[in-house]
């Protein structure tokens, strides 16, 4: 296989009924992320994101993890070894693709089926949602390795979970299990390995039946006003709210016509029909 084969072989998708179904490739190390991975994952999250096929994006692992983190040898020894620009590529690489996941066009869901470790938290906060099997395990080990949690680890540690259980999560370098997780706030739920992709398929369709332009504004509001104050935040959502209308007007009045004029729906009980729509 040619290296770039290689490469491409670090990540799998399909896209199945309008969800995208991709996956950390590496199940032999565990799915540690090396340069090839982020490169890759970055072309896949690149071919996905307009797709008109695609509504959801879940981020899995193949085999017994979802990702164990960054690869040590090739993302740190190997990497630091060519030097301080090779260093700075490397982070480009991966924070890049975090970042991208952040922002994404489409609703993201993890789905961790495993070993969740270290660089794991980048693309665990990137998702929107995130589910986990109960048997799965978290962990920060930096401390027990001699360096703090970086990559943005310790900040998602911050914003997710409170602060006595940030710090000692981080300081500790204990692993805690999906349970204590859900527990903590670093995934939504957690249920048995065997009813985790069910409970995650029956989101994703939740999702696809949403308005896909209030989707997009509606996980960026809720990641931008958490920096906020309230009247920065109040301003902010309605030239948010404004900007989503202008773009997709037509969504909003099916969405009223259903309900006043037609009666066939109520928003506090589930979506309108979109199959309706101009």
């Amino acid at each position: 296989m040619s290296e770039s084969q290689t490469e491409q072989a670090t990540v799998a998708f399909e896209v199945c009924e309008g969800i995208a179904w991709v996956k950390f490739n590496r199940p032999e190390k565990r799915n540690c992320m090396n340069p090839p991975l982020n490169r890759q994952m970055m072309r896949v999250l690149d071919e996905l994101e307009f797709r008109d096929d695609v509504g959801v994006l879940v981020l899995a692992g193949e085999g017994s993890a979802w990702s164990a983190g960054m690869d040590l040898k090739e993302y740190f020894r190997e990497t630091e070894a060519k030097g301080m620009g090779a260093v700075r590529q490397a982070q480009r690489e991966s924070y890049g693709w975090w970042r991208r996941l952040r922002w994404y066009q489409k609703p993201t869901i993890a789905m961790v089926n495993g070993w969740c470790f270290g660089g794991g938290y980048g693309p665990l906060f990137g998702c929107d949602l995130a589910f986990a099997a109960e048997e799965a395990q978290f962990g920060l080990s930096e401390i027990n390795w001699g360096i703090l949690p970086g990559g943005g680890a310790t900040k998602i540690a911050v914003e997710l979970m409170t602060f006595r259980n940030a710090m000692y999560h981080a300081l500790m370098g204990e692993t805690i299990d999906g349970k204590k997780a859900a527990e903590w706030g670093l995934v939504n739920e957690a249920l048995p390995l065997g009813a985790l992709k069910d409970r995650v398929t029956e989101v994703a369709r939740v999702l696809l039946q949403k308005n896909p332009v209030a989707l997009k504004a509606t996980k960026d509001a809720i990641r931008r006003v958490g920096e906020m104050t309230y009247d920065n935040a109040e301003d902010f959502l309605v030239r948010a709210q404004e900007a989503a209308n202008s773009f997709d007007n037509d969504g909003r009045k099916e969405g009223i016509r259903q309900f006043i004029d037609d009666k066939t729906y109520k928003p506090g009980l589930g979506s309108y029909d979109k199959s309706k729509q101009k």
